[in-house]
């Protein structure tokens, strides 16, 4: 393996001591039963009447409440080359000496991956895709960890294997290749295992530090703008496990070419200048997006939006592919 910068080569390794060649190691998988007892009517779940009550529910919750009590506690400023912090939808860091700067995420939805491994596992790309896109950065590169449990059971083998293929489709279209990685197995003990979780971290390049875009509204009377379509999909969402306590039905499902096509779009825009503030719509939903982009600068929203949901699943569906916006309003 020969590596090169320009015409100068850096470095010149032989195959065999990276690798052996030897023929993987496959071992027999088998689709979860579980899988078929997972099926959720949404018309079975009541509908709430105080939905604020639920929407402050969600956001005390894990996976939505502020991490700044742990991310405040390391030193994010190192070289002072970080622009945009911890918080947000990914952060950006300046490559010293030019204009250029990196953006970096990390996700995944492990519940997704419960649910349906390949689904989820694509989920996991697009949806770090979507985080560096919201900083106005093109998404050009991916690392993973990969966490499951035992892979001498079939099941779990299965739900490797499906998220293995679900990674290879996303990153195939979105055109950002797993350049490093690395597996973690066993991860169980005589009472529980964890749920499949194969974490995506991506890096993404804006070629101007001045142009960042961030998630939260910046000016009072800018128009808001919802990005996507909001479907009838609240399987493995934070709203069904928060205010319900159950972990099933089907994932959102996820297109990673209309995302890519969205993705690009957005993209364009920030580094145009069009837009004022960009936030993907993941755990939590819509509203827990809008409240997202309000809190740091302590500007809310009236929104009006008609419907054909029933209100709360408008609200929490986590369906993928969705961003708010904000822009100067038209006068």
């Amino acid at each position: 393996m020969t590596v090169t910068i320009g015409d100068r080569i850096v470095g010149c390794v032989p195959v065999e001591l990276l690798g052996d060649g030897a023929k993987a190691n496959l071992r027999p998988y088998r689709r979860p039963k579980y899988l078929d007892e997972l099926n959720l009517d949404i018309n079975s779940l009541d509908e709430i009447e105080d939905l604020n009550e639920v929407l402050i529910r969600i956001l005390k919750s894990e996976n939505i409440a502020s991490k700044e009590w742990v991310y405040s506690q390391y030193d994010y400023m190192v070289r002072t080359n970080t622009i945009v912090k911890p918080g947000g939808d990914a952060a950006l860091v300046v490559v010293e000496g030019t204009d250029k700067a990196l953006a970096l995420t990390v996700d995944c939805n492990s519940r997704y991956c419960y649910l349906d491994p390949y689904e989820g596992a694509k989920i996991a790309v697009c949806e770090a895709a979507r985080n560096i896109a919201a900083t106005g950065a093109k998404p050009i590169a991916v690392t993973d960890c990969l966490n499951f449990a035992n892979p001498e059971d079939e099941e779990v083998y299965y739900a490797f294997r499906q998220s293995i293929l679900g990674i290879t489709e996303a990153t195939r279209v979105l055109n950002t290749p797993v350049v490093s990685g690395n597996v973690s197995f066993y991860n169980e003990s005589n009472k529980t295992r964890i749920y499949p979780t194969p974490t995506i971290g991506m890096v993404g390049l804006l070629e101007d530090k001045n142009k960042a875009c961030t998630a939260y509204f910046k000016d009072m009377g800018d128009a808001v703008i919802l990005v996507g379509e909001t479907l009838n999909e609240i399987g493995g969402s934070e709203y069904l496990k928060v205010i319900y306590g159950k972990v099933i039905g089907r994932s959102p499902r996820c297109y990673p070419e209309v995302e890519k096509n969205t993705i690009e779009c957005l993209v364009g825009l920030i580094n145009k200048g069009l837009i004022k503030s960009a936030h993907d719509i993941s755990e939590g939903g819509m509203i827990v997006a809008l409240c997202e982009c309000s809190f740091k600068n302590e500007i809310g929203t009236k929104i009006s939006i008609e419907t054909d949901l029933r209100d709360d699943i408008f609200l929490f569906s986590e369906s993928q592919g969705r961003f708010i916006l904000s822009a100067k309003k038209r006068r």
